[in-house]
């Protein structure tokens, strides 16, 4: 099982928003890929609200970037058929608008971490719990792959079962 965050232009609220960074995690560590803006995102929302959040600039996404196919061929790589987790409702929309951008569908289900909560039937003194370690483990917020990695970190302590899965191959970052 691994965890997914993407980062982006804006919030929905403040108009069209596209992915700028992603980032997977799984028991090894992180890793992420910035996304350079697709022709097709031309006159999307950009706040300087969510540039503070992140710190990513557009000068420097369209820099450092990498092309949308190519993102999405490395990280379907990456994902290699494990189940994917966000704590995020938006996520499953910013890897379909990655997706388009390559020209293809989404290559996998993003299932909300609600979800395993449910299937697992933790309380909340197992969440409590498990966040304050991972906020201890990885302090540094968002970036995809340190958000990726805190929810890995928190999914590790409450389901250490699942945490057993096969690495992710390319670990950059670690908080355990």
């Amino acid at each position: 099982m691994l965890a997914i965050d993407f980062e982006a232009s804006c919030l929905p609220r403040h108009g069209r928003s596209f992915p700028i960074e992603v980032g997977l995690a799984g028991a090894d560590g992180a890793r992420s890929w910035i996304i350079r803006p697709h022709p097709d995102w031309a006159g999307w929302g950009w706040t300087a609200e969510a540039e503070a959040l992140h710190g990513l600039s557009r000068a420097r996404i369209e820099q450092d970037g990498l092309p949308a196919h190519v993102v999405l061929d490395q990280l379907v790589e990456a994902v290699g058929g494990q189940r994917v987790v966000a704590d995020s409702l938006i996520d499953p929309y910013w890897l379909e608008t990655l997706a388009a951008a390559a020209g293809r569908s989404a290559p996998f289900a993003i299932d909300h971490v609600a979800t395993l909560l449910d299937e697992r039937q933790v309380d909340e003194a197992q969440i409590s719990a498990a966040v304050r370690i991972a906020d201890q483990r990885c302090p540094t917020r968002h970036r995809a792959g340190s958000d990726a990695l805190w929810l890995a970190c928190v999914m590790a302590q409450l389901w250490p079962d699942l945490a057993a899965a096969p690495p992710v191959r390319m670990p950059l970052m670690s908080c355990y």
